[in-house]
């Protein structure tokens, strides 16, 4: 751990990692919360497998590492007892990680308003108090945005995912993108071209499946059928976790903020982006390749 950032947050912890014995065909989605996490876990699923019905179960095939909800020692011994290729998720930056030349590390973005968004309609669909303060259910005086804006990247106020958070992964993993092991991957890029992102984290994986199976398993990804799934596709689908599995797939658009985020948010917005990435940069974290 001593060559890694500390994230210690009441959600998460990094050096849970430290128990992870890193395989070489290991594939590790990581990314900030709400920006595409499930989407790209089960795309990853879906092609290990080759079978569009195949049952997902993230929470348990697919662990999320870093949340300390569940004892360290019963995941690291469920993942060392697993004989198929595994893959796992984490929200921690790169520079928390371990990172290792065996193994994928797939990172995936979305505009960080997007992504604020999103989480906003998630905090209300689960069971944690942690965050209310931040994210209070009757916000008149516009907490939950100076909160997003004003956040640092670490501890309680990393597990709340500031704006300084979304950054920080999106530095930490471009600092590392010249690795062979190491790929960005954008939420408005999968909604542009699903098919192309299959074929390129097949690619990633190693895998290939005739047109007729890649065209199944693209269909399986879709918004409106995980949606219409949800049971199956939600991390703890049916378990009674979220309030609502089909809420967790709110709609999977963008823009959510226009229209109701004021001139002067959002222009508070702007001087920070400024201040953190070029604009070459801000392009790419905010629309992908069409930025």
């Amino acid at each position: 751990m001593t060559d890694r950032k500390l994230y210690l947050g009441p959600l998460t912890d990094n050096r849970r990692w430290d128990m992870v014995n890193i395989r070489r065909d290991d594939v590790i989605v990581v990314t900030p919360p709400k920006c595409g996490t499930t989407w790209m876990q089960t795309i990853v699923a879906l092609l290990l497998s080759g079978d569009p019905d195949v049952e997902t179960e993230l929470s348990v095939r697919m662990p999320w590492v870093d949340i300390r909800f569940r004892e360290m020692s019963e995941v690291a011994e469920r993942l060392e007892a697993m004989t198929h290729r595994r893959s796992m998720k984490s929200h921690t930056p790169m520079d928390g990680l371990p990172l290792a030349d065996r193994g994928q590390y797939i990172c995936v973005f979305r505009h960080p308003l997007d992504a604020h968004f999103s989480y906003r309609s998630h905090i209300r669909n689960i069971p944690i108090t942690f965050f209310d303060g931040w994210y209070p259910e009757d916000d008149t005086d516009g907490i939950t945005f100076r909160r997003f804006l004003d956040g640092g990247p670490e501890g309680f106020d990393g597990d709340a995912m500031p704006l300084a958070h979304i950054v920080r992964h999106y530095k930490a993993a471009s600092a590392v993108a010249d690795r062979p092991n190491v790929s960005l991957f954008h939420y408005a890029d999968m909604t542009r071209d699903l098919a192309g992102t299959f074929a390129r984290v097949a690619a990633l994986l190693g895998v290939d499946h005739p047109p007729h199976v890649m065209a199944q398993l693209v269909q399986a990804a879709t918004f409106d059928n995980m949606r219409a799934n949800a049971t199956r596709f939600a991390p703890s689908g049916g378990k009674g976790f979220m309030r609502s599995d089909t809420d967790f797939f709110q709609s999977g658009s963008s823009g959510k903020w226009i229209g109701t985020l004021s001139e002067e948010d959002l222009s508070a917005y702007d001087y920070l982006m400024e201040g953190y990435l070029s604009d070459e940069e801000r392009a790419w974290l905010e629309y992908g390749d069409a930025g």
